[in-house]
């Protein structure tokens, strides 16, 4: 299985990298870079070729579309005549539809849909894939297949991307944003923000991994560590006085409507 990855930045690299970690021959992996010094980078530290996107495209039999969202049409213009009903075309645009490059590829090509998120680059992604209407079992299988070697993949129907994209596509950011907030409370406190921002970094990794691992429902997590009269829930108190849940909740909803926005155009 050759495999062209389309516009190739950080996200891109970080695919190509989880593919020759798990052992992809790299004589079968090529790229693509809006700039040609980067495309050279590229090859040279990696050792794959770096092509034109209409070359890469008629050599490989997956293509990997990582570019940004309005970047899309100008990719897909300058690839859809070398396109078949023979490749399988993976995009990992947010907001871009299946559909949408269905209908400005050759009739009857297979596109599978991703969301992924920026723990690639640590191979932690929470990686979710959708089917075209002409995508099957073997593309979503081969889509799997690319993406495992760089975290977790999961399968969703399309319709639920938009949320997808607002809760873990976007997740990240809303994570390092409340640890940046506790390091300013760290130092409001008298802690150096080299001291607060180690107890946090552990804080929030120990967190992640009793989640994953214990298979307890957050709520049971939480807690166990909420006493009587103690000082998690004081703590607590505050974050319901001042809404907190209630703005994650809209926050989320806005960035599932910023999505939508994208796929409308």
């Amino acid at each position: 299985m050759t495999v062209a990855i389309l516009g190739t930045g950080k996200l891109g690299e970080a695919l190509l990298a989880g593919m020759l970690r798990s052992g992809h021959d790299p004589d079968g992996l090529f790229v693509t870079a809006r700039r040609s010094e980067r495309a050279e980078e590229l090859s040279a530290r990696h050792g794959v070729e770096a092509l034109s996107n209409p070359a890469a495209a008629a050599r490989a039999d997956v293509l990997i579309l990582t570019v940004k969202p309005q970047d899309m049409t100008g990719l897909v213009t300058e690839i859809a005549g070398v396109v078949t009903s023979d490749h399988l075309v993976v995009s990992l645009a947010a907001g871009i539809t299946t559909s949408y490059l269905e209908h400005r590829l050759a009739t009857g090509t297979p596109v599978v849909r991703v969301m992924t998120n920026t723990p690639v680059l640590v191979d932690e992604a929470m990686s979710v894939i959708s089917a075209g209407a002409h995508a099957g079992e073997e593309h979503l299988r081969r889509t799997e297949d690319l993406l495992t070697p760089v975290g977790t993949v999961i399968r969703v129907p399309e319709s639920q991307q938009d949320a997808v994209t607002a809760l873990s596509g976007s997740g990240p950011a809303y994570f390092f944003y409340l640890v940046e907030a506790m390091i300013d409370a760290g130092i409001l406190l008298g802690i150096p923000r080299a001291v607060a921002a180690q107890l946090l970094v552990q804080t929030a990794v120990g967190a992640a991994v009793m989640l994953r691992d214990s298979g307890e429902h957050p709520v049971l997590l939480r807690e166990a560590v909420t006493s009587p009269a103690g000082t998690t829930i004081n703590a607590i108190r505050e974050l319901e006085k001042h809404g907190v849940r209630a703005a994650l909740l809209a926050a989320i909803e806005a960035a599932r409507d910023r999505s939508r926005e994208l796929a409308s155009g």
